[in-house]
């Protein structure tokens, strides 16, 4: 939105500035979310050059770490220094970590860039989200925000399939190097057409607090990459990354307490809404990611997809979760009413996670499908309307927390999704294989339970028969647990208050149907930034 005085005056610019805010906060997003799936897909290729296959899970893990440690205290800065500016800065980090990482020479140098670029890439989903929530009023944010759930889906899509022609025909480095113009665009467009007030909070950043929010969520998101791989769940290991992360976050509560400005306010989750939207979002991302890892796996492995068409054959999940994201922004826009969506959203996942949980050897790509599709839509559901809500629940000068806040929670989410139900994927693949193939079953997963499919096909008939009945054993059992995890999610939903959304479409309060002047519609734009 542009600054008070050209938007009053000239209301008919304000719908091109924003499309092209929206284009450029698209753009960012784009980056945030592909970057992982362009670079995962070019990791053989990148270890092939520069070795260190024993350090490769750390280029993931850095980029991770960096990503859910900085998110909060984007937010934060954001909230007291001014949306633009540190939206600005997390971009250029973002590119410079591209750059470095495109460079490098060995797997140490592109571990410490891929931190770099994990830094900025923090604050690039709340800045896009906390940005949308300064223009656009609650009540038209919904329409937004699904447009933002649909860049989601398609870069999930469009991820494999760009990094792995990207790494064929230009070349591993270009993986990191395409992010340089599509991020020049989005810093251009933000710095021409992007006009917010400049803020400054009085008070110093709450040290302390986000060094000590930094700590506890680096030792919860290392807990859940090694337990289970690197070290055994019980490790002493594994066992002082929780005590750490627990005494931190529990020091980083008691700080909040006392902070002139704290990290994250407490204040906040006095709103039952935003607490229950925090709780929805990590069940979500506990969901998601479990199931973009599980699913793909089934299909190689049971289905015979390959790696390339088991990417296009998740398009059932991810087509429904787009559209059902764009529906129900407009609905949202068009009534106000927002209950139905988590409370449909949640029934409907825990719904399709217990349909994947029946697929056996026998179930066809099309019932699986449909199954994902159900899934799907009840993802599309809850992805941007618990950013909605949340960020309804809060005051204009918390915008950027609680949208920091929200986010994180679904990336912790993910974390403890993948962890977990990675976990009990892993166990039951291994014991049925000891079950059904005896000695050379526990010889062929005692390194991983995930093979890929070169390595499937050496395998004995006997052998493959019996890992493929292990897989579709193990899928069950991980999506049975989601189900179970998204029953947890309607219950929240079920105690969600709807609160009316503010903005066009809204009644207006008494003293504004009275003053309909260009005065009063130049208080309502400043109050909206």
């Amino acid at each position: 939105m542009a600054d008070n005085t050209g938007v009053a005056a000239e209301p008919e610019k304000q719908p091109r500035s924003v499309r092209v805010v929206l284009f450029a906060l698209m753009v960012a997003m784009m980056l945030a979310m592909l970057d992982n799936m362009i670079v995962g897909t070019a990791m053989p290729t990148i270890v092939g050059e520069l070795g260190g296959l024993e350090h490769l899970s750390w280029v993931v893990t850095a980029y991770t770490l960096a990503t859910a440690a900085s998110t909060p205290i984007w937010g934060k800065l954001g909230d007291m220094y001014g949306r633009k500016g540190a939206f600005m800065t997390s971009i250029v980090i973002f590119l410079i970590g591209s750059a470095l990482s495109g460079m490098a020479q060995d797997m140490g140098q592109l571990i410490g860039f891929r931190a770099i670029q994990g830094l900025g890439a923090g604050g690039l989903m709340v800045g896009v989200m906390a940005i949308i929530g300064d223009l656009i009023p609650p009540r038209e944010r919904g329409k937004y925000q699904g447009m933002m759930a649909g860049v989601m889906a398609l870069a999930m899509i469009a991820g494999p399939l760009v990094g792995g022609t990207i790494t064929d025909h230009w070349g591993w480095r270009w993986s990191f190097y395409i992010n340089l113009p599509l991020g020049v665009v989005a810093l251009i467009a933000i710095s021409v057409v992007l006009h917010l007030p400049k803020k400054r909070v009085e008070g110093r950043i709450d040290y302390l607090g986000a060094g000590l929010l930094t700590i506890g969520i680096t030792a919860i998101v290392l807990v859940t990459t090694w337990g289970g791989s690197e070290y055994a769940w019980g490790s002493a290991r594994i066992m002082e990354l929780i005590a750490i992360g627990v005494v931190a976050l529990v020091g980083f509560v008691f700080v909040q307490t006392k902070a002139a400005a704290p990290v994250v306010p407490l204040h906040i989750f006095r709103s039952l809404n935003f607490t229950l939207m925090s709780i929805i979002g990590f069940i979500t991302g506990f969901v998601m990611f479990g199931a973009t890892l599980f699913l793909p796996l089934y299909q190689q492995s049971v289905q015979g997809a390959s790696a390339t068409n088991s990417g296009l054959l998740l398009l059932p999940m991810l087509g429904a979760m787009l559209v059902t994201s764009m529906v129900a922004g407009r609905v949202t826009t068009n009534t106000g009413r927002y209950k139905v969506f988590p409370v449909a959203g949640s029934a409907l996942m825990a719904v399709g996670l217990f349909l994947l949980s029946q697929m056996d050897t026998d179930t066809t790509r099309l019932t699986s499908g449909v199954y994902m599709a159900v899934l799907g839509a009840g993802m599309g559901c809850l992805m941007q309307i618990t950013m909605l809500v949340a960020q309804n629940s809060v005051e204009m000068r918390d915008m950027g927390v609680a949208s920091s806040t929200t986010t994180l929670a679904r990336t912790l989410g993910s974390s403890f999704g993948v962890a977990i139900m990675g976990a009990l994927f892993n166990q039951r693949v291994q014991d049925v294989m000891s079950e059904r193939a005896g000695a050379i079953g526990s010889k062929v997963t005692e390194q991983s339970a995930q093979l890929d499919a070169a390595s499937l096909a050496k395998l004995p008939a006997a052998a493959r028969e019996a890992y493929q009945f292990a897989v579709s054993s193990g899928t069950h059992s991980a999506f049975l647990l989601g189900a179970i995890v998204a029953v947890a999610s309607l219950v929240a939903a079920v105690f969600v208050k709807e609160v009316p959304l503010k903005g066009a479409g809204a009644p207006k309060p008494a003293e504004e149907d009275a003053a309909g002047d260009a005065a009063g519609a130049k208080r309502a734009v400043a109050e909206a930034v």
